[in-house]
Protein backbone atom coordinates (compact mmCIF):
# COMPACT_ATOMS: atom_id res chain seq x y z
CA UNK A 1 0.00 0.00 0.00
CA UNK A 2 1.43 3.38 -1.00
CA UNK A 3 1.14 6.34 1.36
CA UNK A 4 -0.09 9.55 -0.23
CA UNK A 5 2.83 11.99 -0.42
CA UNK A 6 0.67 15.04 0.19
CA UNK A 7 -0.87 13.59 3.35
CA UNK A 8 2.56 12.70 4.75
CA UNK A 9 4.01 16.09 3.87
CA UNK A 10 1.03 17.88 5.46
CA UNK A 11 1.47 15.77 8.59
CA UNK A 12 5.19 16.55 8.67
CA UNK A 13 4.56 20.27 8.32
CA UNK A 14 1.86 20.22 10.99
CA UNK A 15 4.14 18.36 13.36
CA UNK A 16 7.06 20.68 12.67
CA UNK A 17 4.86 23.72 13.24
CA UNK A 18 3.61 22.31 16.52
CA UNK A 19 7.16 21.63 17.67
CA UNK A 20 8.26 25.13 16.71
CA UNK A 21 5.30 26.65 18.55
CA UNK A 22 6.14 24.79 21.75
CA UNK A 23 9.59 26.38 22.07
CA UNK A 24 12.83 27.16 20.25
CA UNK A 25 14.30 24.30 18.26
CA UNK A 26 17.87 25.53 18.54
CA UNK A 27 19.62 27.46 21.27
CA UNK A 28 23.15 28.83 21.03
CA UNK A 29 23.22 28.45 17.25
CA UNK A 30 25.23 31.66 16.85
CA UNK A 31 28.44 29.66 17.31
CA UNK A 32 29.80 29.79 13.76
CA UNK A 33 32.34 27.01 14.32
CA UNK A 34 29.60 24.63 15.37
CA UNK A 35 31.49 23.53 18.47
CA UNK A 36 29.36 25.02 21.26
CA UNK A 37 26.61 22.78 22.61
CA UNK A 38 23.05 23.58 21.55
CA UNK A 39 19.59 22.26 22.35
CA UNK A 40 17.63 20.70 19.49
CA UNK A 41 14.08 19.37 19.44
CA UNK A 42 11.38 19.84 22.07
CA UNK A 43 9.22 17.97 24.54
CA UNK A 44 10.09 14.28 24.89
CA UNK A 45 12.51 14.63 21.99
CA UNK A 46 14.82 17.32 23.30
CA UNK A 47 18.56 16.75 23.04
CA UNK A 48 21.78 18.45 24.03
CA UNK A 49 23.91 18.52 20.91
CA UNK A 50 27.60 17.60 21.38
CA UNK A 51 29.40 17.99 18.06
CA UNK A 52 32.82 16.47 17.34
CA UNK A 53 32.21 13.82 19.97
CA UNK A 54 35.40 11.79 20.57
CA UNK A 55 37.50 13.90 18.20
CA UNK A 56 39.93 15.16 20.85
CA UNK A 57 40.88 11.60 21.81
CA UNK A 58 41.92 10.50 18.31
CA UNK A 59 45.68 9.86 18.08
CA UNK A 60 47.57 12.31 15.87
CA UNK A 61 48.15 9.48 13.40
CA UNK A 62 44.40 8.86 12.93
CA UNK A 63 41.82 10.85 10.97
CA UNK A 64 38.39 10.43 9.38
CA UNK A 65 39.67 11.56 6.00
CA UNK A 66 37.04 12.50 3.46
CA UNK A 67 34.14 11.49 5.72
CA UNK A 68 32.82 9.64 8.72
CA UNK A 69 30.18 7.21 7.46
CA UNK A 70 28.60 4.64 9.79
CA UNK A 71 27.95 4.20 13.50
CA UNK A 72 26.88 1.30 15.68
CA UNK A 73 27.06 0.40 19.40
CA UNK A 74 27.78 -2.93 21.12
CA UNK A 75 26.28 -4.33 24.34
CA UNK A 76 29.05 -2.77 26.42
CA UNK A 77 28.28 0.67 25.04
CA UNK A 78 31.38 0.83 22.83
CA UNK A 79 30.84 2.99 19.74
CA UNK A 80 32.15 1.95 16.30
CA UNK A 81 32.63 4.54 13.53
CA UNK A 82 33.49 3.75 9.90
CA UNK A 83 35.39 6.33 7.87
CA UNK A 84 37.50 7.06 4.78
CA UNK A 85 40.64 8.21 6.55
CA UNK A 86 43.67 6.41 7.92
CA UNK A 87 44.63 4.00 9.35
CA UNK A 88 42.20 1.05 9.11
CA UNK A 89 38.48 1.65 8.44
CA UNK A 90 36.78 1.41 11.86
CA UNK A 91 37.49 3.46 15.00
CA UNK A 92 36.27 2.26 18.38
CA UNK A 93 35.47 4.59 21.30
CA UNK A 94 34.35 3.93 24.86
CA UNK A 95 31.07 5.47 26.12
CA UNK A 96 32.94 8.52 27.40
CA UNK A 97 34.34 9.29 23.96
CA UNK A 98 37.85 7.98 24.52
CA UNK A 99 39.53 6.33 21.54
CA UNK A 100 40.21 2.62 22.18
CA UNK A 101 41.46 1.05 18.94
CA UNK A 102 41.06 0.79 15.18
CA UNK A 103 39.94 -2.24 13.18
CA UNK A 104 39.36 -3.61 9.68
CA UNK A 105 42.49 -2.57 7.86
CA UNK A 106 41.52 -4.92 5.02
CA UNK A 107 38.97 -2.25 4.02
CA UNK A 108 41.76 0.20 3.25
CA UNK A 109 44.00 0.63 0.23
CA UNK A 110 47.62 0.41 1.35
CA UNK A 111 50.20 2.88 0.10
CA UNK A 112 53.66 2.53 1.64
CA UNK A 113 53.20 3.14 5.36
CA UNK A 114 49.71 4.62 5.22
CA UNK A 115 46.24 3.66 4.07
CA UNK A 116 43.06 5.23 2.75
CA UNK A 117 39.98 3.52 4.09
CA UNK A 118 36.72 2.58 2.41
CA UNK A 119 34.67 2.16 5.59
CA UNK A 120 30.94 2.65 5.03
CA UNK A 121 28.13 0.45 6.37
CA UNK A 122 28.51 -1.12 9.82
CA UNK A 123 26.13 -3.00 12.12
CA UNK A 124 26.44 -5.40 15.05
CA UNK A 125 24.52 -8.58 15.79
CA UNK A 126 24.54 -10.80 18.85
CA UNK A 127 24.80 -14.43 17.78
CA UNK A 128 24.46 -16.89 20.67
CA UNK A 129 26.09 -14.50 23.11
CA UNK A 130 28.91 -13.28 20.86
CA UNK A 131 28.68 -10.06 18.89
CA UNK A 132 29.88 -9.68 15.32
CA UNK A 133 30.39 -6.71 13.03
CA UNK A 134 29.02 -6.83 9.47
CA UNK A 135 30.83 -4.40 7.19
CA UNK A 136 30.02 -3.03 3.73
CA UNK A 137 32.95 -1.15 2.22
CA UNK A 138 31.23 0.76 -0.66
CA UNK A 139 34.18 -0.22 -2.84
CA UNK A 140 33.86 -2.45 -5.89
CA UNK A 141 37.14 -4.23 -5.19
CA UNK A 142 36.59 -4.77 -1.47
CA UNK A 143 34.58 -7.34 0.42
CA UNK A 144 31.35 -7.69 2.32
CA UNK A 145 32.71 -8.99 5.60
CA UNK A 146 31.85 -10.40 9.00
CA UNK A 147 34.38 -9.90 11.79
CA UNK A 148 34.61 -10.25 15.57
CA UNK A 149 34.72 -7.21 17.82
CA UNK A 150 38.48 -7.82 18.07
CA UNK A 151 38.85 -7.56 14.30
CA UNK A 152 39.23 -11.25 13.46
CA UNK A 153 37.76 -12.01 10.03
CA UNK A 154 35.04 -14.69 10.04
CA UNK A 155 34.37 -14.48 6.30
CA UNK A 156 34.62 -12.13 3.33
CA UNK A 157 32.65 -12.11 0.06
CA UNK A 158 33.72 -10.27 -3.07
CA UNK A 159 31.58 -9.00 -5.93
CA UNK A 160 32.09 -12.03 -8.19
CA UNK A 161 30.89 -14.46 -5.52
CA UNK A 162 27.81 -12.41 -4.65
CA UNK A 163 26.90 -11.85 -8.32
CA UNK A 164 27.33 -15.56 -8.99
CA UNK A 165 24.98 -16.34 -6.09
CA UNK A 166 22.39 -13.93 -7.53
CA UNK A 167 22.86 -15.25 -11.09
CA UNK A 168 24.13 -11.81 -12.14
CA UNK A 169 27.56 -12.95 -13.34
CA UNK A 170 26.69 -12.17 -16.95
CA UNK A 171 25.12 -8.79 -16.17
CA UNK A 172 27.67 -6.30 -17.48
CA UNK A 173 25.24 -3.45 -16.78
CA UNK A 174 25.39 -3.90 -13.00
CA UNK A 175 27.90 -2.25 -10.70
CA UNK A 176 28.77 -3.36 -7.17
CA UNK A 177 29.29 -0.81 -4.38
CA UNK A 178 27.44 -2.05 -1.28
CA UNK A 179 26.45 0.48 1.36
CA UNK A 180 24.84 -1.23 4.38
CA UNK A 181 23.66 -4.43 6.04
CA UNK A 182 20.70 -5.41 8.21
CA UNK A 183 19.43 -8.50 9.98
CA UNK A 184 16.45 -10.83 9.92
CA UNK A 185 14.89 -12.30 13.09
CA UNK A 186 15.61 -15.86 11.84
CA UNK A 187 19.39 -15.34 11.68
CA UNK A 188 19.50 -14.27 8.05
CA UNK A 189 20.75 -10.91 6.81
CA UNK A 190 20.74 -8.47 3.91
CA UNK A 191 23.46 -6.64 2.00
CA UNK A 192 22.24 -3.47 0.30
CA UNK A 193 24.10 -2.61 -2.91
CA UNK A 194 23.12 1.04 -2.67
CA UNK A 195 25.77 2.63 -4.87
CA UNK A 196 25.86 -0.29 -7.28
CA UNK A 197 23.16 -2.59 -8.63
CA UNK A 198 20.25 -1.18 -6.55
CA UNK A 199 19.51 -4.70 -5.27
CA UNK A 200 19.44 -6.08 -1.76
CA UNK A 201 21.02 -9.53 -1.43
CA UNK A 202 19.42 -11.80 1.16
CA UNK A 203 21.27 -14.64 2.92
CA UNK A 204 19.91 -17.14 5.44
CA UNK A 205 21.33 -18.12 8.82
CA UNK A 206 23.54 -20.76 7.13
CA UNK A 207 25.14 -18.05 4.94
CA UNK A 208 23.31 -19.37 1.89
CA UNK A 209 21.99 -16.99 -0.76
CA UNK A 210 18.19 -16.69 -0.81
CA UNK A 211 17.13 -13.91 -3.22
CA UNK A 212 17.82 -10.50 -4.70
CA UNK A 213 15.25 -7.81 -3.95
CA UNK A 214 14.62 -4.66 -5.95
CA UNK A 215 16.53 -3.39 -8.96
CA UNK A 216 16.69 0.08 -10.45
CA UNK A 217 13.51 2.11 -10.86
CA UNK A 218 10.87 4.30 -9.29
CA UNK A 219 8.00 1.80 -8.97
CA UNK A 220 7.12 0.18 -5.67
CA UNK A 221 9.65 -2.56 -4.99
CA UNK A 222 12.38 -0.84 -7.01
CA UNK A 223 15.16 1.43 -5.77
CA UNK A 224 17.36 4.35 -6.63
CA UNK A 225 20.14 4.07 -4.07
CA UNK A 226 18.88 1.71 -1.34
CA UNK A 227 21.41 3.29 0.97
CA UNK A 228 20.36 1.73 4.28
CA UNK A 229 17.87 -0.75 5.66
CA UNK A 230 16.66 -2.15 8.97
CA UNK A 231 14.35 -4.68 10.62
CA UNK A 232 11.11 -2.97 11.63
CA UNK A 233 9.17 -5.08 14.14
CA UNK A 234 7.45 -2.24 15.98
CA UNK A 235 3.94 -3.46 15.13
CA UNK A 236 4.72 -7.07 16.04
CA UNK A 237 5.14 -8.24 12.44
CA UNK A 238 8.79 -8.14 11.29
CA UNK A 239 9.37 -6.26 8.06
CA UNK A 240 12.37 -5.04 6.13
CA UNK A 241 12.36 -1.24 5.76
CA UNK A 242 14.64 0.34 3.18
CA UNK A 243 15.89 3.94 2.89
CA UNK A 244 15.37 4.41 -0.86
CA UNK A 245 17.49 7.54 -0.88
CA UNK A 246 17.32 9.02 -4.36
CA UNK A 247 13.59 8.23 -4.53
CA UNK A 248 13.17 10.23 -1.28
CA UNK A 249 11.12 7.52 0.43
CA UNK A 250 11.05 4.49 2.70
CA UNK A 251 9.78 1.13 1.48
CA UNK A 252 8.66 -1.84 3.57
CA UNK A 253 8.87 -5.52 2.55
CA UNK A 254 7.64 -8.70 4.21
CA UNK A 255 10.04 -11.48 5.17
CA UNK A 256 9.45 -13.13 1.77
CA UNK A 257 10.73 -10.05 -0.04
CA UNK A 258 7.29 -8.82 -1.18
CA UNK A 259 6.61 -5.07 -1.19
CA UNK A 260 4.17 -4.01 1.55
CA UNK A 261 4.04 -0.22 1.57
CA UNK A 262 5.82 2.97 0.56
CA UNK A 263 6.06 6.24 2.47
CA UNK A 264 7.12 9.43 0.73
CA UNK A 265 7.84 12.87 2.12
CA UNK A 266 11.51 12.46 2.99
CA UNK A 267 14.39 14.47 1.52
CA UNK A 268 17.32 12.09 1.01
CA UNK A 269 16.94 9.35 3.66
CA UNK A 270 20.24 7.63 4.35
CA UNK A 271 19.63 4.95 6.97
CA UNK A 272 17.28 3.71 9.71
CA UNK A 273 17.29 2.62 13.34
CA UNK A 274 14.48 1.72 15.72
CA UNK A 275 14.02 1.73 19.47
CA UNK A 276 10.72 0.84 21.12
CA UNK A 277 7.98 2.53 19.10
CA UNK A 278 10.38 5.02 17.50
CA UNK A 279 12.05 5.01 14.11
CA UNK A 280 15.11 7.18 13.46
CA UNK A 281 15.86 8.38 9.91
CA UNK A 282 19.04 10.41 9.31
CA UNK A 283 18.56 12.45 6.15
CA UNK A 284 21.57 13.50 4.11
CA UNK A 285 19.86 16.84 3.49
CA UNK A 286 20.63 18.32 6.91
CA UNK A 287 17.96 16.89 9.21
CA UNK A 288 17.05 13.89 11.34
CA UNK A 289 13.46 12.63 11.52
CA UNK A 290 11.92 10.60 14.32
CA UNK A 291 8.73 8.69 13.50
CA UNK A 292 6.20 7.19 15.92
CA UNK A 293 4.74 3.68 15.76
CA UNK A 294 2.26 4.78 13.08
CA UNK A 295 5.15 6.35 11.11
CA UNK A 296 4.05 9.91 11.73
CA UNK A 297 6.94 12.39 12.04
CA UNK A 298 7.03 13.55 15.67
CA UNK A 299 10.40 15.34 15.57
CA UNK A 300 12.58 16.74 12.79
CA UNK A 301 15.85 17.67 14.42
CA UNK A 302 17.80 20.50 12.80
CA UNK A 303 15.10 21.11 10.20
CA UNK A 304 15.72 24.59 8.79
CA UNK A 305 14.97 25.36 5.15
CA UNK A 306 17.26 28.39 4.99
CA UNK A 307 20.17 26.42 6.42
CA UNK A 308 19.44 23.46 4.15
CA UNK A 309 19.55 25.74 1.12
CA UNK A 310 23.03 26.80 2.13
CA UNK A 311 24.12 23.21 2.72
CA UNK A 312 22.88 22.13 -0.71
CA UNK A 313 24.29 25.18 -2.51
CA UNK A 314 27.42 23.89 -4.22
CA UNK A 315 28.99 27.33 -4.09
CA UNK A 316 29.02 27.20 -0.28
CA UNK A 317 31.07 23.97 -0.23
CA UNK A 318 29.56 23.42 3.19
CA UNK A 319 30.75 19.85 3.77
CA UNK A 320 34.36 21.04 3.49
CA UNK A 321 33.94 24.37 5.31
CA UNK A 322 33.80 23.74 9.09
CA UNK A 323 34.25 27.45 9.75
CA UNK A 324 30.67 27.90 8.46
CA UNK A 325 29.11 25.18 10.60
CA UNK A 326 26.71 26.25 13.34
CA UNK A 327 25.90 24.60 16.65
CA UNK A 328 22.71 22.56 16.53
CA UNK A 329 22.77 22.41 12.72
CA UNK A 330 23.52 19.30 10.69
CA UNK A 331 25.27 19.21 7.34
CA UNK A 332 24.94 15.69 5.95
CA UNK A 333 23.70 13.09 8.49
CA UNK A 334 24.78 9.80 6.92
CA UNK A 335 24.00 7.31 9.70
CA UNK A 336 22.52 7.47 13.19
CA UNK A 337 21.57 5.10 15.98
CA UNK A 338 20.08 5.10 19.47
CA UNK A 339 22.02 4.01 22.53
CA UNK A 340 20.32 2.17 25.40
CA UNK A 341 19.48 5.44 27.18
CA UNK A 342 17.74 6.97 24.16
CA UNK A 343 20.64 9.22 23.20
CA UNK A 344 21.46 9.42 19.49
CA UNK A 345 24.84 9.15 17.77
CA UNK A 346 25.11 10.76 14.32
CA UNK A 347 27.91 10.26 11.79
CA UNK A 348 28.04 12.90 9.05
CA UNK A 349 29.36 12.82 5.51
CA UNK A 350 31.63 15.84 5.82
CA UNK A 351 35.29 16.42 5.03
CA UNK A 352 37.32 15.51 8.09
CA UNK A 353 34.37 13.65 9.59
CA UNK A 354 32.06 14.62 12.42
CA UNK A 355 30.31 12.51 15.05
CA UNK A 356 27.60 14.20 17.11
CA UNK A 357 26.09 12.83 20.30
CA UNK A 358 22.54 14.00 20.95
CA UNK A 359 22.07 13.61 24.70
CA UNK A 360 18.44 13.21 25.72
CA UNK A 361 17.40 16.04 28.05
Amino acid sequence: MAIDRRKFTKSALTTTAAIAASGPLILGADDKAGSREAIVGSGEHTYRCVHHWGRDSLPSTHDYGNASHGVTIDKQGMIYITHTGRPDSVYVFDPEGRFVKSLAGFHAARSKDSSVASGHGIDIRDEDGEEFLYLAAANTGMSFAKITLDGEVVWQRLKDEIFEHADFAARKDLRFRPTNTSFRPDGGYYLGDGYGSNYLYEYNSDDEFVRAIGGTGTSNGQFRTPHGQWLDARDGTPKLVVADRANARLQWFDMDGQHVRTQDGFLFPADIDTQGDLMLVPDLHARITILDKENNPIAQLGDDQQWRSRVLDGKEKMRASPEKWQAGKFIHPHDACFDTEGNIFVAEWVRGGRVTKLIKV
